[in-house]
């Protein structure tokens, strides 16, 4: 008889839910922008917006979160993250707009070898062979699944500016995971506090973008469009709104238990997943090259991965011990009024995946 502890149950209930919200986030982002193709930014703003309302909602419900008051002083210590954050955010949004869902992983399958650069340049620790290695075959896996093919239509190829997309939102995903770290002694180390700010901030940053860019005028114009399907654009940013807010708080609080590094590998294994069903919603085009591409990406993860269960565990923590390296992670409730400071997960798209 198979007995499932406390823990191994709760590892299972966290990877189910992040897996869960990512694929929906992923899908449901791009109905909306093959919907509403010119709105990218105003889609995004909505979206931050109402994570922002989330979190005073829930501090409303529950005591444990607490939201910060506004203060000069740390705003300025946390433009760096903030400002990180949405220029990562616009480029994700455009990539997954120019490119197809199933086709998204390997736009910006360079996460690990930009994660581990960015890394090892704040830390100014020299990789091993072994973390290089995996590295390099992340990245040969990426320019197989970008390289031209004479059997995709043109409806199906890339484009330079949208791989250039991918590669910036690799680049700003791996900065972001960094300085979030360094960010979080500035928000009395709470990682709900450093989620208000980086939300907020971040929709004050995007606003003016969304004016430059007349998007309100755009809005407005597909209003009173009859052949423009609103319910889409306002059903999709409801619920990536809402189910972004849940994966912010579990990824913020990932990276403040575990390491950078690690926390971008959770999402490996619904790659698979997400890229048939981009090709079964979507009818995406899965080629020969894609396939290999995301088995490469995926094996140089595995391997990764494996390395980091054979490192030693680091020092005991005075701050925080790390409950990863004993195999343990904490539950991240899904209802907001509990107890989401405590959790850690095993993931992101995130986000951001977003």
């Amino acid at each position: 008889m198979l007995i499932v502890n406390a823990a191994t149950l709760q590892v299972a209930v966290v990877v189910a839910f992040y897996m869960s919200a990512a694929l929906v986030m992923v899908f449901v982002n791009k109905a909306v922008l093959n919907n509403s193709p010119n709105l990218p930014l105003s889609f995004l703003l909505l979206q931050l917006l109402i994570a922002v309302i989330l979190l005073h909602a829930s501090a409303l419900m529950s005591k444990r979160i607490e939201i910060p008051k506004f203060d000069t002083q740390t705003a300025k210590k946390l433009v760096p993250v903030v400002l990180v954050n949405v220029v990562g955010l616009v480029f994700n949004t455009l990539c997954l707009r120019a490119v197809e869902a199933s086709f998204f992983q390997i736009a910006r399958g360079l996460v690990l070898p930009l994660t581990i650069l960015v890394s090892s340049i704040h830390t100014r620790a020299t990789p091993s062979q072994k973390v290089l290695l995996a590295a390099t075959v992340v990245t040969f896996g990426f320019f197989i699944g970008v390289a031209p093919s004479k059997s995709l239509p043109a409806s199906s190829t890339p484009s330079l500016l949208s791989l250039f997309y991918g590669v910036l939102s690799s680049l700003f995903i791996a900065l972001h995971a960094v300085l979030i770290k360094s960010s979080l002694p500035h928000c009395n180390n709470s990682t709900i506090q450093l989620a208000w700010w980086t939300n907020f901030g971040s929709a004050i940053f995007l606003l003016p973008a969304v004016i430059l860019h007349g998007e309100f005028a755009l809005f407005a114009n597909l209003v009173n469009d009859i052949n423009w399907d609103g319910t889409v654009f306002i059903w999709g940013t409801l619920v990536t709104g809402f189910f972004g807010f849940l994966l912010c708080i579990a990824g913020l609080l990932s990276i403040k238990i575990t390491s950078p590094i690690t926390h971008m590998f959770s999402s490996a294994a619904r790659s698979v997943l997400q890229t048939l069903l981009g090709v079964w919603i979507f009818h995406d085009i899965l080629t020969v090259y894609r396939g290999v591409s995301i088995l490469v990406i995926l094996g140089g993860t595995m391997f990764y991965t494996w390395i980091k269960a054979q490192t030693p565990p680091p020092p005991v923590r005075h701050a925080a011990e790390d409950l990863e390296a004993r195999g343990i992670v904490e539950f991240v409730p899904l209802t907001l009024n509990d107890k989401l400071a405590q959790a850690n997960d095993t993931s992101p798209g995130y986000s951001q995946e977003k």
